[in-house]
């Protein structure tokens, strides 16, 4: 069993970054800079978030962190968008997710402009996506992603059961096996036996919120299992998958934590300088 190490993988490609955001710098006299807006003081936001910012400095990047109390007004949110839009110095924006109840997650989303859409989340870049064209991937399926690249190059003909079917993991994960040549199901909470589902994959994305439903006998020998899952138990912190139990069948498997969470934050980083460059094109 190969266990699929998150954290040096995400190392190795922010090592990567950081030399391509130094030889940006000598072609344009300029970095890419990444501005992130942070709504309230959720105590994983305030974490993520300066996780963000500690990588983003780390590779080279400029990186600005907009904090606002969870009583902000939806239209000084918009209006700071807009601004941040209009502003040559700022490659990607990304607004910290969740939001409070009265800021509409949608107007938010559809106000950043789609070429500096780090997260993927704009309904042009969704679309896009899904027409095989070229898009800002979301971080997570992205770094996903790469992490099973990492382990088998060729995916040709494979099947994959994605588990969840979320916006932000489950549909884009599904167009980029698709991509790939995959097979792909997705499936839900209202899937009618998911065990067998899973039974029959080469590769399970699981990203559905549920401690440990993935089991052994879910899995056949020498399929390739990735862990989205967070969750908060008695236990301490578990994914969605019984990695112990599950490790002794699977032919590659990421930890949680250690596996996939560090290579979103690399992603995030890769599509600022994605970003970037596309806007050095135009």
């Amino acid at each position: 069993m190969i266990l699929i190490d998150g954290k040096k993988i995400a190392a190795e490609l922010r090592k990567e970054l950081k030399e391509e955001v130094s030889n940006l710098k000598i072609k344009y006299k300029k970095v890419p800079g990444l501005s992130v807006i942070l709504i309230g003081d959720l105590a994983p936001s305030q974490i993520y978030v300066k996780n963000k910012e500690k990588s983003a400095i780390e590779v080279g990047l400029k990186s600005n962190i907009i904090k606002y109390p969870d009583t902000v007004k939806e239209k000084v949110i918009l209006d700071k968008i807009d601004e941040l839009n209009k502003d040559e110095t700022v490659s990607g924006i990304l607004v910290q997710l969740p939001l409070p109840n009265h800021i509409d997650k949608q107007k938010v989303i559809e106000m950043i402009d789609p070429l500096k859409d780090v997260d993927g989340f704009h309904p042009i870049n969704v679309g896009n996506l899904s027409s095989g064209y070229q898009s800002m991937i979301p971080c997570t399926p992205l770094g996903c992603y790469l992490l099973i690249k990492n382990i088998e190059s060729d995916l040709n003909g494979k099947k994959a059961v994605i588990i969840g079917r979320s916006n932000l993991n489950g549909k884009p994960m599904a167009q980029l096996l698709l991509k790939e040549n995959c097979t792909v199901t997705i499936t839900h909470s209202k899937t009618k036996d998911l065990k067998a589902e899973c039974l029959a994959a080469d590769i399970v994305v699981a990203a559905v919120g549920i401690p440990e439903l993935v089991k052994r006998d879910w899995i056949k020998k020498d399929a390739i299992v990735i862990d989205v899952g967070i969750n908060k138990t008695d236990k301490g912190i578990v994914g969605d998958v019984a990695f112990d139990e599950v490790s002794k069948n699977a032919k590659a498997i990421t930890p949680v934590p250690g596996g996939v969470g560090p290579m979103t934050i690399a992603c995030l980083l890769k599509n600022t300088i994605e970003c970037f460059k596309r806007s050095q094109v135009l």
